[in-house]
């Protein structure tokens, strides 16, 4: 049996592609079924210098797998390349890579028969639809209106679809009269390639921000742990000394033990006890058949004074209070943020 010559191009394509897979770290396979070709060409325009996108045929694109030394059997791509695919190198890495296609999606036109990517909603407002034929078809759709003027209104924000449904010829046609163009057009990437760990494409979308704030609460959380321990780490332990001086603070008072830092707050807690005592007392005082002197209200530079010293002690309180806002302070220290 005579041997099929293989076309010079397509070696000469391969060669290329081969290349092209060897100078770079990252390979994404997207799928391209229904994605418009002058999308390709906007979306090359907007990532061409981080990423190199080339349309290949899947038979093509194993083989130049195999000579850039990736076997698509071994690695699990082989099961990936089918149907229509566009191929994405590029030397940052594949969460990055897809995070740039997100931002760069765009939206056209629901077609009849397309399928709802997400829920459809028409917003409340005027339409400038003239009242008509048009009233029958907001009514078929269930889409609540009134007519102002001479036009119409829709009354709420109305669902006519929900992720799933398809779109029917009458919505289709509402929605560009209405100018909304809210289907999602976007490579749907299949799978990333990257430093030899395979990553299914439902794997790369990640809630950075959701990272973020899960990363601060397990940081304060360690601080905090690290503050219970007293942890020998110079930022954590500035912490853990101003939490020790409260402690010890408190304690010094609630048992009366009298040094020159702890005098005024045991006599404040004292004066304090006694006043809600003789307050206690004076309620029943006329049924026991006693006598409680009424406390006489200072005066009014007394007054001042006092309101002073409680402001002075609510600033200590507050500064040796270990809060939420040090603890920051303190990761920020830590982690050089």
């Amino acid at each position: 049996m005579q041997k099929r010559e293989i076309p010079e191009w397509k070696v000469k394509q391969v060669k290329e592609l081969a290349e092209e897979i060897k100078r770079h770290k990252t390979i994404l396979v997207a799928d391209l079924t229904g994605f418009p070709t002058n999308k390709l060409q906007e979306l090359r325009k907007k990532i061409g210098k981080v990423a190199f996108i080339k349309v290949v045929k899947p038979k093509l694109l194993a083989i130049s797998l195999r000579e850039a030394g990736i076997d698509p059997e071994k690695t699990g791509l082989t099961k990936y390349l089918t149907g229509q695919v566009a191929l994405l190198l590029s030397d940052i890495n594949a969460f990055e890579l897809n995070s740039l296609l997100e931002k760069h999606k765009s939206y056209t036109y629901y077609k009849p028969g397309d399928v709802a990517s997400s829920e459809i909603v028409i917003p409340e407002g005027d339409t400038g639809i003239p009242p008509g034929p048009m009233l029958s078809v907001f009514g078929r759709l269930k889409i609540p209106t009134k007519v102002v003027g001479n036009s119409i209104q829709i009354a709420k924000d109305t669902v006519v679809a929900k992720p799933g449904d398809q779109i029917s010829p009458e919505l289709a046609s509402l929605l560009q009269k209405l100018d909304l163009p809210l289907k999602e057009v976007k490579l749907r990437v299949k799978v990333a390639y990257d430093g030899g760990i395979l990553i299914p494409g439902d794997r790369l979308a990640l809630n950075v921000d959701e990272y973020v704030e899960l990363l601060k609460v397990a940081a304060l959380d360690y601080l905090k742990v690290g503050v219970e321990i007293a942890w020998p780490e110079p930022d954590i332990l500035r912490l853990t000394l101003v939490k020790a001086h409260r402690q010890a603070l408190g304690l010094a008072v609630e048992t009366a033990f009298v040094t020159p830092d702890t005098v005024e707050h045991i006599i404040r807690v004292a004066e304090s006890k006694a006043l809600a005592l003789a307050a206690a007392v004076s309620e029943k005082a006329p049924e026991l058949g006693l006598k409680v002197s009424v406390v006489q209200q200072p005066s009014q530079p007394q007054q001042q004074a006092t309101e002073k010293k409680e402001e002075e002690k609510k600033e200590e309180e507050k500064q040796e209070t270990i809060s939420e806002e040090q603890l920051a302070e303190g990761l920020g220290a830590l982690f050089g943020m």
